[in-house]
């Protein structure tokens, strides 16, 4: 429960931008983790997640074990992300400044932006398309394309509200608002959907990728996706919770359970209701939605498109203006949420009106997972090797646009985790297949089944494991009680940060 201070911050516009949080100020608890991944998630923007397992040809069950399994990878990949931000006190594309270097750290601001952009943008889409296919179904109003363009750009409003007001509001309004509200709304629409579900309905028979498992594997991999998207972001939360009141273990599960849990329910609905209705003419999720749906639900499904879906693409917009802002001097956050949330509409005008919006949609979340799994794992191997040693002060070094510090290495990039990241991510989108749109040249390399994910994630890994064993890195970056396997030596010699000198404006 959000207490008093937490009340009063949430009126306000978050003063706070991606420095370290003091101490007084981390009132969160692991709880608050929990709850912004899970009730975030209960929107057509993750239940459209759900809908693909269908229309790429899968089953009732197949469906199901397909969105389990992948959640539930994504949810232990993004565990370990809640560790970061209490111990640095700042989101992770800032901490990973000390696996990656300080300047290192924009490969996770890049990520981030990504990941803001495909999700701001398909909130607005899914949000928009409720909202007019809803009013057009209740009232009769136009349901056309410009009918679409004016919902699309109400939804986007309404995002940018939230997001520029800040963090406080976020895990005011999931907790408070989002958790029971569309809790209720779905559950209500399982019974409305109930008389026309088929635990027995086999599919269409007709296989986006040929045969099943490739593409029950494609469509895991979407699940997981969807749940690694929050690997950059999990920081902009955690970082208000006190690293002395909780360790890692509440904090891991706290993050991956919300993670499994906020894909796998709203996903497993969509699939829910997507078997109902099978493989339409229409072959779009939300118009189909709203015309094989009782009237009388059809208020509902309006809702969780406005209600649901503004929140949860706020949280996205929120994180990415917050890391946007400390990278531009002069640009605050307020300015930076304004000026990605309008570049993420137009992405939505762009994919919806001009390319085939399912097929962008899939091949995002495709390429997402493939590169943001080994920047996350060289994360959390790096929080295991220092032992969860952070210097806060250090990791703004590039913030403030200075030089040097702990975390400078090599013109401000480690490049132990640079070099892992880099061929990890090329080689793993080399296996992969988002289909329409891409498909690279090794994704038949397993008769079809997509190594992108898995390919990615243990080079990563490896490569980083072995760097750190073959190179070492310096001993100042290191607690007092050194690195795995190993003490730290005495009388090490820390550089201090400095002012940046004319020749490097």
């Amino acid at each position: 429960m959000a207490t008093t201070d937490q009340r009063g911050a949430a009126s306000t516009v978050e003063s706070f931008g991606i420095d370290t949080i003091p101490d007084e100020e981390r009132c969160y608890t692991p709880r608050h983790i929990f709850w912004v991944l899970f009730a975030s998630d209960l929107c057509f923007s993750v239940i459209v997640v759900g809908w693909f397992p269908i229309i790429f040809g899968l089953g009732w069950w197949s469906a199901v074990s397909s969105i389990v399994v992948g959640s539930l990878v994504g949810g232990l990949l993004l565990a370990p992300m809640g560790l970061l931000g209490p111990r640095t006190g700042t989101n992770n594309a800032v901490s990973s400044g000390a696996h990656f270097g300080v300047a290192g750290r924009l490969i996770g601001t890049a990520l981030g932006l990504f990941s803001a952009f495909g999700f701001v943008a398909i909130t607005i889409w899914t949000g928009g398309d409720a909202l007019i296919s809803g009013a057009h179904r209740l009232i009769g109003t136009p349901d056309g394309d410009v009918a679409r363009g004016i919902g699309y750009a109400v939804i986007t409003i309404v995002v940018l509200t939230i997001a520029v007001r800040g963090i406080h509001l976020l895990l005011l309004v999931q907790e408070k608002v989002m958790a029971p509200l569309m809790g209720i709304a779905l559950i209500v629409g399982v019974i409305a959907f109930a008389g026309h579900f088929d635990a027995g309905y086999g599919g269409s028979g007709v296989y986006l990728l040929g045969t099943f498992w490739p593409t029950w594997t494609l469509a895991a991999l979407i699940s997981a996706a969807t749940v690694i998207s929050y690997g950059p972001f999990v920081g902009d939360w955690s970082r208000y919770i006190s690293p002395e009141r909780f360790g890692p273990r509440p904090l891991m599960l706290a993050t991956g359970l919300g993670g499994f849990l906020g894909i796998g329910v709203p996903a497993l609905w969509g699939a829910y209701v997507a078997s109902t209705f099978g493989v339409s003419q229409t072959g779009v999720f939300i118009p189909d939605l709203v015309t094989f749906s009782p009237g009388w639900y059809v208020i509902g499904i309006v809702a969780i498109g406005l209600i649901a879906g503004c929140a949860q693409g706020a949280v996205g917009l929120y994180g990415t203006g917050l890391d946007t802002s400390s990278l531009i001097p002069g640009l605050s956050r307020v300015q930076a949420t304004l000026t990605i949330g309008a570049v993420a509409a137009g992405f939505v005008y762009i994919a919806n009106f001009v390319w085939n919006a399912q097929a962008t949609v899939a091949a995002f979340l495709i390429i997402l997972v493939v590169v943001t799994t080994p920047w996350m794992v060289i994360c959390a191997i790096g929080y295991w090797w220092r032992r969860g040693f952070y210097l806060t002060d250090d990791l703004q070094v590039f913030t403030r646009h200075q030089r040097g510090g702990r975390y400078w290495f090599s013109a401000g990039f480690n490049l132990r985790a640079v070099c892992a990241w880099v061929p990890a991510a090329v080689i793993g989108v080399l296996f992969s297949a988002a289909p329409p749109l891409y498909t690279g040249p090794w994704a038949n390399a397993a008769n079809g089944v997509d190594l992108s994910f898995t390919t990615a994630g243990l080079l990563g890994g490896g490569i980083y494991l072995a760097a750190l064993v073959l190179f070492p890195e310096p001993a100042e970056v290191f607690g007092p009680a050194g690195r795995r396997g190993r003490s730290r030596p005495t009388g090490v010699r820390i550089p201090e940060p400095s002012a940046p000198s004319a020749n490097d404006a």
